[in-house]
This record gives C-alpha cells, structure tokens and sequence, in this order.
C-alpha cells in the first residue's frame, strides 16, 4: 500500500493525518484566530455581544462594515473569521428560523438553531469538493426567559458559554472574563465588562467608531443594537478605568521601589 507523504495530508479534506488531524479544519481555526474580537456574555437579565470592527481606512463607510446580525426577533449572533463565509451561514440560520416557525408554529430554540448550524459547518468537513468554513459564530438568544451563549467551532464542534470571546484576542480576552465574570451581572455591567475587556484586547486606543454592540434583554426578547452616543459613553468609561489601574500600579510600583530602597539603607547601616 502506497504511503501518502506527510506534506500532502492537508490536500483535501477528507484526508486523516497519522495524528488524527484534519488540517484542513485547523486551518480554517487559524483564519478565526486572524479575525477580529467578538465578545459574548450572559447574564440574569439577558445577553450581550461586543464585537471590534476594526476599521482598516478612514475613507470605509462603518455601517457596511456588519458583524453582528439578527437572526431572529430573539436571536443574534457575532462573527469573526472569513466575512463572505459568515454571510452565507446567516443566510442559512435566517432561513431555518423561519422553516421552524412555519413548520411548528413558535420560535426557533437557540439551542436547537446552534446545532441546525454546527450540522452544515460538520458536513463540510466530511466530503471533498469543497473547504470548511472559516468563520466561528457566537449565537446568543433568550430561551423561555433563560439568556443562552453558544460558541461554535470551524469543525462543527458546538459549547455553551457564560461568557466567551473568538478572534484574535480571545487568549487576552478569557483571562479577563474568567477573573471578573460574575452571575450576578446585569446588563449594564455586562455591556462595561465587554468593554473593557476589549479595550484590553486590542493593543490601542479603541475607538467608539469601531465597536459594534447588541443586547436582548430578557423581558422584551427583541434585539437592539447600541447607538453610537451609548458606546462612546462606555469606551469613555473603560478608558477612565485603564488610566486609573495604570495609576495604582505606578503608585504602587513606586512603593514597592521606596521599600526596597530603605531596606538596602538598613542593610548597608548594620
């Protein structure tokens, strides 16, 4: 049996690494991993999503830059990864909210709608012709007056979250969450959180331009997008908070620097 050379197990999709490995799949991880950061989080009188736009040139008209979209009147979800891909799966999603609808006469699950997705996302990982998806979806939506959070992987895999984040500063991004979620959050205090957490993310100043924001609050079930005057009031906020977490480490940097100082005086005098 003729053995295929290691550089060619990611030629087609359907092709098995001897690690049990479809690179063609980890690939598709690395364009999500390139994207920019979209922000998820649950909490006990809704869900919000968050996500940089990062805004490449200053001649782009920033509303046709679209990274969260509505699904349905109670679901929404936020991208990150290949832009033409997550169209198409929108599309898809839009398509099966309403087939569910019409078919059984009420709305669609959230739950039910993630796995609908992470089913086409898997098929394209089964059979050649074609490449899997380069994108991940963070789908959130109300579910009987319960907020849900879902993650769903180039692969197909699916996971529900509290609070998560994919793109590129989601390393950065889950240790923040991780040290300051709370289930006690409310939507306000969700939506400074995602805030600031990207703030911590993105390397620079953010910019109120380049965010783009959405919340379903549990009693309405409807999104909103934030305008554009509620975002910047948060960034102004985030920044306040930076700036004064770098002050504190300062003074205390300070401190620390005036102890060791007087601790090698008294050394020095005995």
């Amino acid at each position: 049996m003729q053995m295929v050379p290691a550089s060619g197990y990611d030629r087609a999709i359907t092709v098995f690494s001897p690690e049990g490995r479809l690179y063609q799949v980890e690939y598709a991880r690395e364009a999500v991993r390139r994207g920019t950061t979209a922000i998820g989080i649950k909490c006990k009188d809704g869900v919000i999503l968050a996500v940089d736009r990062r805004i490449t040139s200053k001649l782009i008209e920033v509303c046709s830059i679209e990274k969260i979209f509505q699904i349905d009147d109670h679901i929404m979800a936020a991208t990150s990864g290949l832009v033409a891909d997550a169209r198409v799966l929108i599309d898809r999603a839009r398509v099966e909210a309403q087939i569910n609808k019409i078919t059984y006469g009420e709305p669609v699950t959230v739950e039910a709608l993630a796995k609908k997705i992470c089913d086409i996302k898997q098929a394209y990982t089964q059979h050649g012709g074609a490449r899997p998806f380069g994108l991940s979806l963070l789908i959130a939506g109300i579910d009987r007056h319960s907020s849900r959070l879902f993650e769903t992987d180039p692969s197909g895999a699916l996971i529900e979250y509290k609070a998560t984040a994919i793109g590129s500063g989601r390393p950065a991004a889950m240790e923040i969450l991780e040290e300051k979620y709370s289930e006690d959050l409310t939507i306000e205090g969700a939506l400074e959180l995602a805030i600031y957490t990207l703030s911590k993310t993105t390397g620079g100043e953010l910019k109120p331009e380049n965010v783009d924001m959405a919340v379903i609050k549990s009693e309405a079930k409807t999104v909103e997008k934030l305008s554009f005057e509620e975002i910047e009031k948060l960034v102004k906020k985030a920044f306040d908070d930076l700036k004064a977490e770098e002050e504190s480490e300062e003074e205390l940097d300070e401190d620390n620097n005036e102890t060791d100082e007087n601790n090698n005086d008294e050394n020095n005098n005995e």
